[in-house]
């Protein structure tokens, strides 16, 4: 199943521009290799913002906890930084069959 990211990541005041986008470069090295493995499908940043988009195929619901937890962010204790919204994809086509069913009743 697909399974959508919206993260947003936020720079504290005590924060220096070194660490915040040195552990962000750590995250972008897992990104793109999440990319190369397969495990990522895409991944987009918001221009003008600190937010992310990602789309990652997984097995089981089980896999979204073990993705989060292996991500330098949370490994490294920084995920206090980052707000993530994890949204399960349905494909389109399913719920347009569901619709002619729908429809019909």
């Amino acid at each position: 199943m697909d399974v959508m990211i919206h993260a947003k990541l936020h720079k504290p005041d005590r924060m220096s521009n070194q660490e915040f986008f040195g552990v962000w470069r750590q995250e972008a090295v897992a990104a793109l290799e999440a990319v190369q493995t397969g495990l990522v499908k895409h991944i987009w940043k918001v221009p003008g913002k600190y937010e992310v988009f990602v789309v990652m195929a997984v097995n089981s619901v089980d896999e979204i906890d073990e993705a989060m937890h292996s991500l330098p962010i949370w490994k490294l204790g920084y995920d206090y930084i980052v707000d993530m919204e994890w949204i399960l994809l349905r494909p389109y086509e399913h719920w347009a069959n569901q619709l002619e069913k729908l429809s019909t009743q």
